[in-house]
């Protein structure tokens, strides 16, 4: 917290005197928070975020910049990707693919390219912990997922919203898409993409509108490893503490960018509302026996 402090005054150009005046507190308090004797409880952290949201200070840069410094210092094995995580309660004991089972692809243990993700999905919860992972890839069997309507149905089989049509040669497809393999590369949904799948599964949106949603959103990647074998692959790198302050943005930066993808979205779905299949004449096709192959 104290670096966070030192880090959001010296955006702002300003003595800690002055950083005082603002929040409404004395220069004795601030300076201790600097130098790490006390730390500022959450009413105090609320008003150092309005002040940073009146004088434009970029939280989102600088929450940035303390993983990059992380990640920077870290000594990884050669050729191991860097990876991150978040858990709501924090990792306890050996890494397992212990995830829930209605998960993009399934039980796993879920890592991303990129950090805004597992940093948005833990906001809320107090005791969570954000994670730099490690992850070598050598000797494992990696499915790689292609970020167009294979993604979407692999996704709505691991939802369940295939089950419907359990049996069809389209369900036994996507059930045995992942067989065989210990790790899962595919898009992230994001916040943004959280919007335009549910769409797409409620009927309200085609596939066409969905892959062209895909690419204009520029999903990271997720990376699942889906055996105890993938799992002993994952290092746990570095546990990055996130102050109350910064959840408090994180939830706010999560939901505008959701506003933004929930536009960019219905943008495009009125442009492609007359291109492609919606999810249920694709289900229904399947049923019939007709038009397995979406690929």
């Amino acid at each position: 917290m104290q670096n966070l402090i030192l880090e959001i005054r010296n955006r702002m150009d300003v003595s800690q005197d002055d950083l005082a005046k603002m929040i409404g507190i004395s220069f004795a308090t601030v300076n201790r928070w600097e130098n790490g004797h006390s730390t500022p409880n959450k009413a105090a952290q609320l008003r150092l975020y309005d002040v940073c949201k009146e004088k434009g200070v970029d939280l989102e840069t600088i929450i940035q910049k303390k993983i990059e410094d992380v990640v920077s210092g870290l000594k990884v094995r050669d050729g191991s990707l860097i990876l991150y995580h978040g858990s709501k309660s924090g990792i306890k004991g050996p890494i397992a693919p212990i995830s829930r089972d209605r998960c993009d692809f399934g039980r796993g243990f879920y890592m991303g390219t990129e950090s805004y993700q597992p940093l948005t999905l833990i906001s809320d919860f107090e005791q969570s912990k954000f994670y730099v992972i490690s992850l070598d890839l050598s000797d494992l069997r990696v499915l790689k997922v292609s970020p167009d309507i294979e993604w979407a149905m692999l996704v709505a089989f691991n939802r369940g919203k295939m089950d419907e049509i359990r049996g069809t040669e389209l369900y036994d497809r996507y059930a045995r898409m992942a067989k065989g393999y210990d790790v899962i590369v595919g898009s992230i949904a994001n916040d943004r993409m959280f919007y335009v799948l549910d769409n797409f599964f409620l009927g309200n949106i085609t596939d066409k509108a969905l892959v062209m949603s895909l690419s204009a959103l520029q999903l990271g990647q997720q990376h699942v490893a889906v055996t105890e074998n993938a799992c002993s692959h994952v290092v746990i790198e570095a546990e990055i503490e996130l102050s109350h302050l910064e959840r408090v943005f994180l939830r706010d930066l999560s939901e505008a960018n959701r506003v933004k993808g929930v536009n960019l979205a219905n943008d495009i779905c009125r442009d492609y509302r007359r291109e492609g299949l919606f999810f249920d004449e694709i289900l229904k096709s399947a049923a019939e026996g007709k038009g397995e192959n979406r690929g």
